[in-house]
């Protein structure tokens, strides 16, 4: 004969908390969008000048400095409450 398990009931104990996440600073939302916009006029600026500007030393790095900037606001999209 095969016996069954039951399953534990979780203990009190073993419960999850749940913690109280306080809103985001009013600043946090227009630097995050902020960033997202700025990188793509960045990328914009540079293909319109063709690689004249903004910074025509950095040439192709411009796309890398572009999508870092909208990357960066993306990852404050993670913690926005």
């Amino acid at each position: 004969m095969a016996s069954t398990k039951r399953a534990k009931k979780p203990r009190r104990d073993d419960a999850p908390v749940a913690r109280n996440m306080a809103p985001n600073p009013s600043w946090y939302v227009p630097v995050m969008l902020g960033l997202m916009i700025l990188g793509l006029l960045w990328i914009v600026t540079f293909y319109l000048s063709a690689g004249a500007y903004p910074v025509r030393s950095w040439a192709n790095w411009n796309l890398g400095a572009g999508f870092g900037l909208i990357i960066a606001g993306f990852l404050m999209t993670t913690n926005w409450r």
